[in-house]
């Protein structure tokens, strides 16, 4: 089985969308985020800016192997609106994102599936005006050597490319390299099989 270790997110936040149905108005955000704190300053950030809308809905979808997401209706009748922002998403195949609409109430009632089908277009519109990119999942890998070992070690991240993240050459040294997942069984191999070396995944 080949071992799944690219995943899509954003480049940037997406251009602010704009759709509108029976005077309700949505505007939608898309925001590349690599934690629930950055979630809550783009939501903040957002709420100050629309400080008169009436809902703040979104979803957001966080991991690569263990995934974390929340969708939430902000006072949107249940499953109504985070849910169908979720599904976009999940359909654009993005992770490390969270997409954000925001409701104007324009005075006619959407019902319910008025609503789903409204928060789904919005999350959709975001999202195609969204630059997104593929990104390689890697293995992080702490060496430790003595200095005389250097030589082998650099010749293997020479002959490999080896991403080296983080360095501390002095008479014993680190190294921190970053492996693409699906070589990190071979590299760490590599590196375990050399006399004096110690390789231990971060």
């Amino acid at each position: 089985m080949e071992i799944q270790d690219t995943y899509k997110t954003l480049a940037q936040p997406s251009e602010e969308t704009l759709f509108k149905e029976k005077n309700s108005k949505f505007f939608g955000y898309a925001f590349p985020v690599s934690s629930e704190d950055e979630v809550k300053e783009h939501l903040e950030q957002i709420k100050k800016q629309h400080h008169s809308a009436r809902h703040w809905c979104y979803a957001y979808q966080l991991g690569t192997e263990t995934i974390t997401y929340r969708a939430n209706d902000d006072g949107e009748p249940n499953n109504s609106a985070g849910m169908p922002i979720y599904g976009q998403i999940q359909s654009f195949e993005v992770t490390n994102v969270l997409v954000v609409v925001v409701r104007y109430f324009g005075g006619v009632k959407l019902g319910v599936g008025g609503l789903i089908s409204a928060y789904k277009t919005s999350a959709q519109l975001s999202l195609e005006a969204s630059k997104i990119i593929e990104r390689i999942i890697t293995n992080n890998y702490l060496i430790v050597f003595d200095y005389k070992n250097m030589n082998k070690v650099m010749r293997i991240i020479k002959e490999k490319q080896l991403d080296v993240i983080n360095q501390k050459l002095e008479l014993h040294c680190e190294l921190t390299i970053a492996v693409r997942k699906k070589d990190a069984e071979a590299i760490f191999n590599l590196f375990d099989t050399l006399f004096e070396v110690t390789i231990k995944q971060l």
